[in-house]
């Protein structure tokens, strides 16, 4: 039991003396057409140290307005923690690698989270 409670303390006291500054890190997020393209981004966006994580969420449905028409498509979204920093680089890899002439690249500031998991980030990801 003192184990235990000596692992949580310790975990807890790292967690906490852990600091971050808000906006560090960014979640972006890309839609693709299809599970291929979706993971040869995810690949080299990885590869090239652009991100340190892509998730791929399949099966979302896009409804948007192109070129005067509503359209509506199946598409599956990556959802990428990186830093701000490099937001510039990772929108310009997707634009040049991505099939879409207009390829969605969003991102928001990371505001707070788990500070080994952030940390982590930022040591994957180069300045």
């Amino acid at each position: 039991m003192f184990q235990v409670l000596r692992t949580v303390g310790l975990r807890a006291f790292s967690m906490a003396s852990e600091t971050y500054t808000s906006g560090t890190h960014s979640a972006a997020f890309v839609t693709c057409p299809n599970d291929t393209v979706a993971k040869d981004l995810a690949r080299g966006i990885v590869e090239r140290k652009l991100a340190a994580c892509v998730n791929i969420i399949p099966a979302i449905k896009s409804i948007y307005e192109w070129q005067g028409k509503i359209e509506e498509d199946n598409e599956v979204l990556l959802m990428i923690k990186t830093r701000s920093s490099k937001v510039p680089a990772l929108a310009e890899y997707v634009r040049s690698n991505h099939p879409y002439e207009v390829a969605e690249v969003i991102s928001l500031p990371i505001d707070q989270g788990n500070p080994p998991y952030l940390k982590w980030i930022g040591d994957i990801v180069p300045e």
